[in-house]
C-alpha cells in the first residue's frame, strides 16, 4: 500500500507541533522531491519519506530513539517497508546501511535544507532568494554559525550522491527557492513608495 502526500502531512501534523520542525520536513521534501524529478523516479514516495523522516523528533529528540522509536509508529500506520528503512537510513548511528538512491538522497538533503534555511534567516530580506552556494560555503566555514547542523553530513552527503558539493548546494538552493513561500523563506514584502 502506498501513502499519498496528504497523508504523510497528517502524520507530520499529528506529531510535530513545532513549526519550524515542519517547516524543516518541507524544506527537506522540496530537495529529495526534485532529484527524484531530475532521476525520472517516484516522486510520491521520495516526498513522503522527507516528509516523515524527523516526524517523531519531537517526542524522541535524542540519538539514538530518533528514528528508531519512530519506525515502529510508522509501521502500524501501514508505511511501506522500503520508506521506513530510508529513514532509518538517515541516522548514522542507525547500524542501517544507506544503500538505495532515496536512502542517499534523503540523507544528502536533510542537513543541508537545514542550513540552507538557516543562511536564509540572517540575510537582509530573510529570504532564499539571496542565497547562493558561495555563501553557504562561507558560513560552512564559521563554526559558531548553525552549530548544530553537520558540516560533515553536508560534504558526505554530496559525495554518497557522487556529486560536486557546490553542485548539490546549488540544486538545493534552487528547488527551495522555487516554493519559498511554503517554507517562510520568500522573505519580506517589497516595500513600496508613493510619491
Amino acid at each position: 500500500m502506498m501513502i499519498t502526500r496528504d497523508q504523510a502531512l497528517q502524520i507530520l501534523y499529528e506529531f510535530t507541533k513545532s513549526e519550524n520542525l515542519r517547516k524543516h520536513a518541507l524544506a527537506v521534501e522540496i530537495c529529495v522531491a526534485a532529484y527524484a524529478r531530475k532521476h525520472g523516479e517516484d516522486e510520491t514516495k521520495w516526498s513522503v519519506t522527507a516528509l516523515l523522516h524527523d516526524f517523531d523528533y519531537e517526542m524522541h529528540p535524542d540519538a539514538p530513539d530518533h528514528p528508531m522509536k519512530g519506525e515502529p509508529i510508522l509501521a502500524a500506520r501501514g508505511i511501506p517497508e522500503d520508506i521506513r528503512r530510508a529513514i532509518l537510513s538517515h541516522a548514522n548511528y542507525s547500524g542501517v546501511a544507506r544503500a538505495s538512491a532515496l536512502e542517499k538522497t534523503l540523507f544528502a538533503c536533510d542537513e543541508l535544507a537545514g542550513f540552507i534555511t538557516a543562511v536564509s534567516l540572517v540575510k537582509p530580506g530573510r529570504s532564499v532568494h539571496e542565497v547562493d552556494a558561495k555563501s553557504v560555503r562561507k558560513k560552512m566555514k564559521d563554526k559558531a554559525f548553525a552549530r548544530s547542523v553537520s558540516r560533515e553530513d553536508i560534504v558526505n552527503g554530496a559525495a554518497e550522491l557522487g556529486i560536486d558539493l557546490d553542485e548539490h548546494i546549488a540544486f538545493c538552493i534552487n528547488a527551495m527557492q522555487g516554493r519559498a513561500a511554503e517554507i517562510g523563506l520568500a522573505g519580506a514584502a517589497p516595500q513600496t513608495t508613493t510619491t
